[in-house]
């Protein structure tokens, strides 16, 4: 037996990612003795939440930030410019985002379990900070858009170490490089343990309260993603982790789950052309597109820039950048915009940089005269009016397709840049259905007594994605399942 792990315990977990760890430390809360299996070594731990690292949740104002982010500085409060972000905005969000499809009983133990599931966290710990990576600066303020504005301390990898840190001090048993192959059942059908394989063989590990599959969707799964997305999927760069590749849904499959989320669509963003295959993170976002244009290698425009702000539309656009030619696209900026990109925008893949737009055609090895015609009526259909970053302006294109609804400065003020870019897959929509106790259910809508399904491996979304909601999702059904395998309701 791997050292330090035992033959049963109260709750295993599968999976240590955010949502996995917060379902340990509320099993471990309740008095529960909790083995937390890792399928990836120590120094890869964390799942994808090691590249990610920020929460959607509701405030009515910077006062509700200051318990979670002690250390802003007073000339921050100055500064800060923080509208409410309520219930009602973030359960519209989700729905608008999904299309009506996110299951509202769901949604609503999300968004009402927001800021109290972060409580909780600071309660044992954990430290955030001012999110300075997606910050709008206006003169001296700063703005965000609405929902997301902290992070953790050290971002998604200082998330990771940080609950780590807690569950381990807590007294929960960590076992990497050992993956979960079988769901183990008794005679009624609950689930009773797990089959692990570790470097010592196969064990049988029982779990008398339940089992979390906290394991991730199949994003790095090439199989899985042909299978299920479509032809051309299993060839795209995975933006995180390389061992999320479905084992936790397909056992769960294996005994009559119920499926949920959108199975065909996934979370994918555009990322620096030149980035890794898999394990890469924030550091190669392009996620500055709304402040220019994109144009397809033949310098055609193919979807709306500014149809939203960025966080409610760049899951998507990463895969609208994948249907175009040799899945490959360049965002247009100018000089009046290049402060508004964001700093992971100095990481990568250079620039093209051109003083004419004839010139960047050429570095780009675009035909010169379809870029122009492009980048020329576009500016031609600029509209007039206030450009302002930190809210949807309505400034705006007339008579091309496709419009820029928001944000639309002509391109005019050389030197011209060009950024490559692809779409990444970050993780999958479809998964396992679950109820608000974060159970799973199986085909006729009955709890699988003693399975729980969080994070990803729970599917949710359809369409669509709004930024950030995704982690906030883990913590607050991580939080509910580890309390509800104990026999407890999680009271915010």
């Amino acid at each position: 037996m791997t050292p330090g792990m035992d033959s049963q315990y109260d709750v295993i977990v599968i999976g240590g990612g955010n949502s996995g760890l917060c379902a340990a430390l509320s099993a471990r809360e309740h008095g529960g003795s909790v083995l937390l299996i890792e399928k990836a070594p120590r120094e890869d731990r964390g799942g994808n939440t090691k590249y990610t690292g920020f929460f959607r949740f509701t405030y009515n104002g910077l006062a509700d930030i200051l318990p979670l982010a002690p250390d802003i500085t007073e000339d921050e409060r100055r500064r800060v410019e923080l509208p409410p972000y309520s219930a009602d905005m973030y359960y519209n969000d989700i729905m608008r985002i999904t299309g009506g499809r996110a299951d509202p009983e769901l949604t609503t133990i999300l968004v009402n379990s927001s800021r109290p599931a972060l409580n909780w966290l600071a309660k044992w710990g954990l430290k955030s900070e001012l999110l300075y990576d997606m910050v709008i600066r206006l003169g001296e303020k700063l703005y965000w858009e609405p929902g997301v504005c902290i992070r953790p301390k050290g971002g998604g990898k200082g998330l990771v170490d940080a609950l780590f840190s807690i569950v381990e001090a807590e007294g929960v048993t960590i076992a990497y490089e050992v993956t979960a192959r079988q769901l183990l059942c008794d005679n009624t059908g609950r689930i009773s343990g797990v089959l692990v394989k570790t470097k010592d063989g196969l064990k049988e590990i029982a779990a008398r309260k339940g089992v979390v599959l906290a394991c991730g969707g199949f994003e790095a799964s090439p199989e899985m993603r042909a299978k299920y997305l479509g032809a051309g999927w299993d060839i795209v760069k995975v933006r995180g982790t390389k061992y999320n590749t479905g084992e936790g849904i397909t056992m769960a499959l294996e005994l009559g789950a119920k499926t949920s989320g959108e199975w065909t669509a996934p979370h994918a963003t555009q990322v620096d052309a030149g980035a890794p295959e898999h394990d890469h993170g924030s550091e190669t976002f392009r996620e500055s597109y709304q402040n220019g244009i994109l144009l397809n290698t033949n310098g055609d425009r193919f979807l709306d820039e500014g149809e939203d702000f960025s966080l409610y539309t760049y899951a998507k656009f990463g895969r609208i950048v994948l249907r175009q030619p040799n899945a490959l696209a360049y965002q247009i900026y100018d000089q009046k915009v290049k402060s508004l990109l964001t700093s992971d925008y100095n990481i990568g893949t250079p620039p093209v940089v051109a003083d004419t737009l004839e010139e960047l055609a050429e570095g780009l090895g675009i035909d010169s005269t379809k870029l122009v015609k492009t980048v020329t009526d576009f500016n031609k259909a600029v509209q007039e009016g206030e450009f302002s970053p930190a809210k949807l302006d309505g400034k705006k294109t007339v008579g091309i397709e496709p419009p820029k609804s928001n944000w639309a400065l002509r391109i005019d003020a050389p030197p011209f840049l060009a950024y490559p870019v692809t779409g990444g897959i970050t993780f999958t929509f479809g998964g396992l259905a679950i109820n608000g106790n974060a159970q799973v259910l199986d085909t006729t809508d009955n709890p699988i007594e003693g399975l729980y399904a969080v994070g990803e491996t729970h599917g949710y979304y359809y369409h669509n994605y709004p930024g950030a909601s995704g982690l906030m999702r883990g913590s607050v059904f991580g939080r509910i399942a580890g309390a509800h395998a104990m026999g407890h309701q999680v009271i915010n």
